[in-house]
């Protein structure tokens, strides 16, 4: 499973995802996709977000079953403690 949330991206990425995924809301899309597949749609998020936000959440074998990922300027900022990803939320 697969699950990538977008903001404030263009709309010609958001069409692009929804070759791929489905969109049950704006921005956000889900699915079951490859590992190869999941990578190079991540990394066109990266490349053509304009200065947008992003998060991906995964499947991994790890102690919470998921792997999270973001980029962008975010006040919510994953970082690992003893192993499990939690959330920093910046002050700015």
């Amino acid at each position: 499973m697969v699950i990538i949330i977008l903001e404030c991206v263009p709309q010609g990425l958001r069409g692009e995802l929804s070759r791929w995924l489905i969109e049950p809301q704006a921005g956000v899309f889900v699915g079951n996709i490859s590992a190869l597949v999941r990578e190079k749609i991540w990394l066109k998020c990266q490349e053509e977000s304009n200065g947008g936000k992003g998060t991906l959440i995964y499947n991994y074998n790890n102690e919470q079953g998921y792997e999270l990922v973001t980029f962008g300027d975010s006040k919510r900022q994953p970082i690992e403690f003893d192993g499990l990803t939690l959330i920093r939320l910046n002050k700015n």
